[in-house]
């Protein structure tokens, strides 16, 4: 017992041992929650000799019950066959596995994926004749996942949604949907859950059952819970009433995929008698950023009140820029990187934090320029993303045609029923003919085996004929804003109000930014060609080994759960963060201020805010205000430093010089290194093999290498990154 309550504080150590009846365990960020539930769970075991199968522990991920698992048998030894713990879906197919038959399904049912469910979705629109363009199957399924999550069956969402065109249809396709998964014995993720609690809603001895095997449950993360689990819970709980739940109501942030953060606060409503227990002790931050953060988050009026502190001393203030543009704003970001870097040896302790993943864009160039390693988690690096290897496929045939890689990736995309079949029936003709693909495409109906296909090749040739005209016709900016319209790839993606839909088209809209500084850069030529090459440097630089030692950059959503002693939070003004459209909307604004008090308690030891004065958004420059969220943290707390200066400063393809004092801080080593290489170089490389530097060109702090690698080819490496050995 004694293993178990040591270095417990008190608040810790009271919830370990509050084990009967309903306990709210209020967990602040940072405050050893899971070191309480793994604790509580040893003691149930160890101390009070509940047997482990007795044991429910709900979590949000297998790696967390995992993790779970490894510290509660580090403590008692070896229990994991017994202790149910485990995610909500895990522990409902164990409960599907011995009861589904009472729905009418066999017990030996199989999950769909989403490529599956896609696949059965696509299938239901065909039978019912519904034209994708309008009704995505992507849009669909997210409805109707939402239904789910709400305890929403086929026939209660006709019901409701009756008097409603759009939703009658989706509802008719819901109702195909479920009885062709019945028909196949499987469920989709959500049905998981909505089965479970209809099985033991509707059959009092399976519920019964389960009711006397718990005789503990335990929550984690309950302010992510939905609607769907939260019954049940509330269903299992009502047996022995021992309930414990851990979350933090200041931690919700995901409403957007369908947490209620009213099951947390009503918690004391459903069970009166229940103990709340508040962790406030931070064993992360300084005390300084948990002022900070406790200072934005009073600010809301739906939650419970608690105060984080620590006793780790008050540290550094937090440091706040002020830049003249978002090109300014990474440049500082980059820099301090650097600085930690040179003072510490280590890139790995930054994390960069941004509200949405558009702002990426142009921290990645500038942490290039400064030859900073990054990595992004949870998302791929801005040019990575599939909206935007799109746009620039299209472009890459607009400016030649004969690229048969680009003509494949964008033929049907959007879709223009071009199938795979005919793409390789193209694709074949033009290794007969000895011609590109694009020159099969267009005299389609000289082909018999194209017949069929003819209509829709003769139209998209026709689209990229009249958008091959325009490229040295119109600026860069309207070409590509042509290309989104006239090809429909932006319609496609405003037809589906999904939020992956809406942040493709944020990122869309972030690459007219890049059109429109390279339209307004005196210093190119203003040339297709010019603007695409200047891409590929950006996207094609095999710039890191995820293993080595690297900053990272990620959403604030992403970062949830994670520390870091250094934290760069990007972009807090007014319309970004909190953004355009949470403005006007209480609840909305309430999460955003949650989502800016996770931001705040990832940093461990430093904090930086920035901000800039006049910002590029989706295409177009307008002020800056501060975020109201920036101005409810107190002055005292702040160190502000202003970097607004006149500068042009560009995106890649108009940046001001890196200055030589500035050059001059890397260490002699790098410089030496970079500087060595040159063309006729012979060179090895860990992954690629041996190769020859065909071309050396300076970028930033680092050079570009073009290398030609007996294994596979042509490849550009960024001499930082690549680790080269000179044979």
């Amino acid at each position: 017992m004694n293993k178990i309550l040591e270095n417990l504080n008190d608040k810790q150590r009271e919830a370990v041992l509050s084990t009967e009846g309903a306990v709210l365990v209020l967990a602040g960020a940072g405050s050893g929650k899971t070191t309480v539930l793994v604790n509580r769970i040893a003691y149930l075991i160890d101390e009070k000799r509940i047997p482990p199968y007795k044991i429910l522990a709900i979590t949000f991920t297998n790696k967390a019950a995992n993790e779970m698992k490894e510290r509660i048998e580090r403590l008692l030894g070896d229990i994991s066959g017994n202790l149910w713990a485990g995610t909500f879906h895990s522990v409902c197919v164990r409960i599907l596995r011995s009861c589904i038959d009472r729905l009418g399904y066999d017990r030996d049912f199989v999950i769909y994926d989403t490529a599956d469910t896609r696949t059965l979705m696509k299938g239901c629109m065909k039978e019912l004749d519904i034209n994708e363009e309008k009704f995505t199957p992507r849009g669909v399924l997210s409805v109707i996942s939402n239904a789910k999550n709400d305890m929403m069956d086929a026939a209660t969402f006709e019901n409701v949604y009756k008097n409603d065109y759009r939703m009658s249809i989706i509802a008719e396709l819901y109702k195909l949907y479920q009885k062709k998964l019945k028909n196949n014995n499987a469920l989709d993720f959500d049905d998981i859950i909505l089965l479970t609690v209809r099985i033991l809603s509707e059959n009092p001895d399976v519920l019964e059952r389960y009711q006397q095997r718990f005789e503990y449950i335990m929550v984690d993360e309950y302010q992510d819970t939905n609607n769907s689990q939260y019954v049940l819970i509330s269903l299992l709980a009502q047996g022995c009433g021992n309930i414990c739940v851990v979350g933090d109501d200041d931690q919700s942030i995901y409403r957007f995929r369908g947490a209620n953060v009213g099951n947390i606060l009503s918690f004391r409503e459903d069970y009166p008698d229940a103990k709340v227990i508040k962790l406030e002790q931070n064993y992360r931050s300084t005390q300084t950023i948990l002022d900070a953060a406790n200072a934005v988050i009073a600010n809301n009026k739906g939650r419970m009140d608690k105060s984080l502190w620590t006793d780790k001393g008050a540290g550094a203030k937090i440091r706040v820029s002020t830049s003249e543009n978002e090109y300014e704003e990474g440049r500082f970001i980059a820099r301090e990187i650097r600085k930690h870097y040179e003072e510490t040896g280590h890139f790995g302790d930054c994390a960069v934090l941004y509200r949405t993943n558009a702002q990426s864009r142009v921290i990645e160039e500038m942490l290039m320029r400064e030859a900073v390693p990054y990595r992004v988690l949870a998302g791929l690096r801005f040019y990575d993303r599939k909206e935007i290897k799109d746009i620039v496929a299209y472009l890459r045939v607009i400016h030649n045609p004969s690229d048969d890689v680009s003509l494949v990736r964008i033929i049907n995309e959007p879709k223009r029923k071009i199938g795979g079949a005919t793409v390789e029936k193209i694709r074949r003709l033009a290794d007969e003919n000895e011609c590109n693909m694009f020159e099969i495409a267009e005299n389609s109906a000289d082909y018999p085996e194209l017949r069929s296909a003819h209509s829709k090749l003769a139209d998209f040739a026709a689209l990229m004929h009249s958008l091959i005209k325009l490229k040295d016709a119109v600026p860069l900016t309207e070409l590509v804003a042509r290309t989104l319209n006239d090809t429909g790839y932006m319609a496609a993606l405003t037809v589906d109000k999904s939020t992956e839909n809406q942040t493709r088209i944020e990122n869309l809209e972030e690459f007219m930014s890049v059109a429109k500084e390279f339209d307004s850069d005196d210093e190119n030529n203003g040339t297709l060609g010019e603007f695409l090459e200047g891409v590929s440097l950006i996207s094609d630089i095999d710039a890191y080994d995820e293993e080595q030692d690297a900053a990272v950059l990620m959403t604030i959503h992403s970062a949830k759960g994670l520390e870091f002693p250094v934290v760069f939070l990007s972009g807090l003004e007014e319309g970004l963060f909190p953004g355009m459209r949470s403005i006007g909307d209480a609840e909305s604004i309430e999460e955003e201020r949650r989502l800016c008090y996770v931001a705040i308690t990832r940093a461990k030891e430093k904090l930086y805010i920035t901000k800039t004065s006049r910002r590029t958004i989706y295409g177009q420059t307008i002020p800056s205000q501060p975020s109201r969220f920036f101005k409810e943290i107190p002055k005292k707390y702040l160190e502000e430093k202003s970097s607004v200066r006149n500068s042009s400063l560009g995106g890649m393809f108009g940046i001001n010089p890196i200055p030589q004092s500035t050059a001059a801080g890397m260490t002699q080593d790098r410089k030496e290194d970079e500087s060595s290489f040159k063309a006729g170089d012979i060179v090895e490389h860990r992954k690629f093999g041996r190769g020859t530097v065909i071309s050396a060109k300076q970028f930033g702090k680092d050079a570009i290498l073009e290398i030609d690698f007996d294994s596979i080819g042509r490849k550009q490496l960024m001499a930082v990154f690549a680790k080269l050995k000179k044979l």
